[in-house]
This record gives structure tokens, sequence and C-alpha cells, in this order.
């Protein structure tokens, strides 16, 4: 038997790539809703719903940064399907923990972590494709910066246009307006994280020999689409806590600013192709509106738990790849 190309193992690469979807979404939730349930703009149960389906709509309109996964970072005519298995286990269990915790973390980390390491144990780096690995990182390390940047200045020019209007007003205009901007994130959330899983199943296939290109199937399409909505609508309460509620205490007009800023970030870098971390971003967007305020008004003692959880994810994941590779490999040819 071909282990290597075993149809039991791509089953298995599948479920557990259709897993960390739906644990990406459980710690992503808090994404697109922390603010917008922070504020008491709309209640959890009606913030899920709307963010779920809206994960599931951005999911379907595009596979660019699908295809940059599938193709960009390991080569695909090298690497073989327990690899991709042991960088999935690595990613799903790490982004478990810490949505457990209440830690918002990458799952672009998570996933880019688990790959390299479980690849480079087996290969070494000639698996690796340097162009793609370094547009993924610069576009990871840029994104929560633009965040910040865009919403410290979107929030003054939100505060500029609020400043002659009466408070009931600004408080009407900004919750509903913040509905929009909340949804905004939801559907760029879709864009980014689930396509990420889709290059990773897409990829599967071609290392099995399924399809003969990197071209995401509709049926990958629709199950990643799904389980990201699913894993959204479980709602990863404690990581919400920490995101809307422990980080900056915001008002629906921040929240607009912060929402807005990020979600214009994300539909650039999913346009490009180019695979930003949501949760990086929406942060980054926060603590922009947040020092926009006042810096004090950030609680930087919980920024500095989510600045470690982001340092620690890369090498943790990586490691626990390179663990589960060796482990797999070994099961596998004395099975």
């Amino acid at each position: 038997m071909d282990f290597e190309h075993s149809t039991i193992i791509l089953i298995l690469v599948i479920l557990t790539a259709i897993f960390f979807d739906f644990t990406n979404g459980w710690n992503d939730s808090a994404n697109a809703i922390a603010t917008v349930v922070s504020t008491r703009v709309l209640s959890p149960l009606k913030a899920v719903i709307l963010a779920a389906i809206l994960n599931f709509i951005g999911a379907l309109v595009s596979t660019k940064v699908a295809r940059t996964i599938g193709g960009g970072i390991v080569n695909p005519d090298i690497i073989k399907n327990y690899v991709i298995l042991s960088s999935m286990l690595s990613a799903s269990i790490w982004m478990t923990i810490c949505t457990i915790w209440g830690l918002p973390i990458s799952g672009s980390h998570s996933l880019l972590g688990g790959l390299i390491g479980s690849a480079v144990t087996i290969f070494g780096y000639n698996v690796l494709i340097s162009k793609g690995i370094w547009q993924v990182v610069i576009t990871l390390v840029a994104s929560p910066l633009l965040g910040f940047v865009g919403g410290y200045i979107l929030l003054i020019v939100v505060y500029w246009i609020a400043f002659k209007m009466h408070p009931n007003t600004v408080r009407f205009t900004f919750s509903y307006s913040q509905v929009l901007s909340s949804s905004f994130v939801a559907f760029t959330h879709g864009m980014n994280d689930a396509q990420k899983v889709m290059g990773i199943v897409t990829l599967a296939l071609y290392t099995a020999g399924k399809i003969s290109d990197i071209v995401v199937p509709l049926w990958v399409i629709f199950l990643c689409a799904l389980a990201i909505a699913m894993g959204t609508a479980t709602g990863g309460w404690n990581v919400i806590k920490t995101m809307g509620m422990r980080l900056s205490h915001i008002r629906p007009i921040e929240g607009f600013a912060a929402e807005t800023s990020a979600a214009s970030v994300l539909l650039l870098t999913a346009g490009l192709g180019l695979p930003a971390s949501t949760t990086h971003t929406i942060t980054g967007s926060i603590l922009g509106v947040g020092t926009s305020r006042r810096v004090r008004s950030v609680k930087w003692g919980i920024g500095k738990k989510i600045l470690y959880a982001w340092i620690f994810t890369f090498p943790i994941t990586a490691l626990l790849g390179g663990i589960f590779v060796i482990i797999i490999r070994f099961i596998l040819y004395n099975w």
C-alpha cells in the first residue's frame, strides 16, 4: 500500500482541515462581533448568526487566497499528505487551546507554522517556496499596523464629523452604522480565513492525484465556507470578552471606526490574494482606536498577553508539526 497517496490519509487531511476551519471560526467569531456585542448594539445571538451568514457568503466570493496557500508556501510536487495531516493537527490543537483560554490568535500563523514545521522536518528547507512565504510574512506583519493606523486616523475623522451632532443622534447613527461595519468584518473574514483551508484541502487533493492543478473544486469551497460559518455561530465567548471588553472600552462610534479600518485592510489583502490575519488586523484597529481616544484607555496588560500568544504561535505550531509528522510517519511505515 502506498501510504503517502492513500485515500485514508487524504480523508484524514480533509477532516482535520475542516476541524481547523471550525476552530478558526470559533476563535475568530470575536473579530466580527466582539465590539458590536460589547457596545450592546446587537445581542450575542443576533451577532453570531449575522456573522456566520456573512462568513459563509464571503468565503464564496474569491479563491485568490486559497491559491496562494495551496501552491505558494510549499512545493506541491514534493509535499506528501501525511505531512499536511501533521500540520493541520498542530494548528487545530493550538487554536483550540487558545480559544478555551480566551486568547485571540492568528489562524494564518497557526496554519503556516504547522505546515512549515512539518514539511521542513521531512524534506528540509528546499520544499519551501521563499517568495510565497515572504509575501505572507510581510502581509501578516503589515496588516495589524495598517489596522492600527487606519483605526487611529478614522476615529479622528469620525469624531470631527460627529462633533456638532447631538449626543443622541451620534449614538443612534453609529449604533446602526456599527451593524454595517461588523457585517463588513464578517464578510472579509470569510474572504480570508475560510480560503486558507480551501488551499490546504486543494493541495492535499493535488498531492493525492485527485486533481491535476491547484484549482479549488466547488465542493471544497462550500464545505470550507460551511465549516467556518458553523464555528463562528458557536461563538468563542472567552475570546469575545477579551477583544470587546477587556482590551479597551469602546462605544458604537469607536467600534464603527475599528471595524471599518480592519475590514478595509482585509478586503485589500484578499483582493491581492495575500492571506492576512483577521485577528491581528482587528486587534490592531481596536488598539489604534483606543490610542486615538487616550493611551490609558487601552489595557496594555491584556494587549501584552495577546502579543505573547502571537509570538509563540508560529514556533509552537512548527514544533508540534515536526513532532506529529515524525510520529505519523513512523506509524505509517511500521504499520
